[in-house]
């Protein structure tokens, strides 16, 4: 029995490892083709899109992913949002996604846009807001996102 509750334990870790490593951003996606997409969504849902760009290196951009799946604040983004994530790599891809937006990504990652429907830019994190995202916590980071909402956006 002991074996059978070590096995089953051993087991239970791995599948946490495997989750605690899985990728946030997809690595082989057009990032032209997911805004363009979410673009569309946010249209025909009348919701603000908010692209999300990173890496799956990047701890911040993990620790954001992470903050975004929890019930309260996955309820106040899906709300007000259609949200996309927009793998950068090595600050060297999708840089195409990111220009129309100015130099989001300069300061670091996570960095996000705000744009209307049609695509209009309304906030972006040019000053690294976000690139610290660890050592916001979960408090920071869910301030952040209410003070986000609540202005509309509007940085």
């Amino acid at each position: 029995m002991k074996s059978l509750s070590a096995f089953f334990l051993s087991a239970l870790l791995s599948i946490h490892v495997l989750a605690a490593d899985a990728p946030v951003y997809d690595e082989s996606a057009n990032g032209q083709a997911q805004a363009s997409q979410a673009l569309t969504k946010a249209k025909a849902e009348n919701k603000q899109l908010m692209i999300v760009f990173g890496a799956n290196w990047c701890g911040d951009c993990k620790m954001l992913d992470g903050e975004f799946k929890k019930p309260a604040m996955k309820a106040l983004l899906d709300a007000n949002y259609v949200v996309v994530k927009v793998d950068v790599n090595r600050f060297n891809k999708n840089l195409d996604v990111v220009k129309p937006y100015g130099d989001v990504i300069k300061k670091g990652i996570p960095s996000i846009v705000i744009a209307t429907p049609a695509n209009q830019l309304v906030y972006a994190t040019n000053g690294g807001e976000l690139a610290d995202a660890r050592k916001m916590g979960e408090t920071g980071v869910a301030e952040f996102f209410r003070v986000l909402v609540a202005r509309k956006g509007r940085g």
